[in-house]
Formats: C-alpha cells, structure tokens, sequence
C-alpha cells in the first residue's frame, strides 16, 4: 500500500473531496485544508455544492469541468463504491478512501480500470509518515 500512496501523493495535483463542506468540526474539513497547504488543489464535491477554502464546489464528480487527479472519499462505505465508479467514468488518475472506508468490490473495479487506489488511510497522517515522493 506505501507505494500506492507515495505515487498519489507525488503524482496528484488536483483532488476533488467528496463529503467537503464548511462544517470545520468534520475531517474533510481540515484534511482539504492540509492538501491545500501542501501544495495541492482541492474542489469540494457536495450536494450543496459549497465553496470551501476558496475553492468553487460542485454538487456532482461529473459536473466538475475540469480534470481530477484524485478523488478523495469521506462518505461510508456502503456509498463510497459508488463515487469510485465515479471516479472512473470521469477518468481520475486515483482513488483515495479515507480512515474507516472500505469496500473491496470497489477496490478491485476501480483498479482493474487502471486507477490507483488506496483505502482506509488518511492522506495527511501518511504525508507526515511517508510523505511525497518527486
């Protein structure tokens, strides 16, 4: 799993965040915050479609008009497979579960499309543990 996550955290610039809002008290919040900090660009994906961090949100993966490099999920589980399909059909470069996501079926789809995937971890606890590879 190192290597998966050093080549998104070396290789995605653009990470859309599925489940942001402006609700500080929820992880998302501040995990967008530390990806925007380190250099990468967040695009919040919401049902309110909210800016967040100044950044224009969108209510949909496929309403975002420009490409994604990564797809970070903060929903349970049992949606998350969904939004990796997502992920897919807007061809992202990967897909990032975060702590406590997890669901196999959609691991297995979302690599066998040639996606990057990760699960059940947290990009800014492993940029801190292994962080960015150039």
């Amino acid at each position: 799993m190192d290597e998966a996550i050093r080549k998104i955290l070396a290789d995605c610039d653009t990470w859309a965040v599925v489940g942001l809002s402006n609700n500080t008290s929820r992880a998302a919040y501040g995990v967008a915050r530390f990806l925007q900090d380190h250099g990468k660009r967040i695009v919040p994906v919401h049902p309110a479609a909210e800016t967040v961090h100044g950044e224009q949100g969108y209510p949909t993966l496929a309403e975002i008009p420009f490409p994604v490099d990564c797809v970070d999920v903060f929903v349970r589980s049992e949606l998350a497979g969904d939004i990796a399909d997502q992920a897919v059909g807007i061809n992202a470069k990967a897909v990032w579960f975060q702590l406590d996501v997890v669901d196999q079926d959609a691991y297995a789809r979302a690599t066998a499309a040639g996606l990057t995937m990760v699960m059940d971890h947290c990009p800014a606890i492993e940029w801190r543990r292994l962080g960015p590879t150039p």
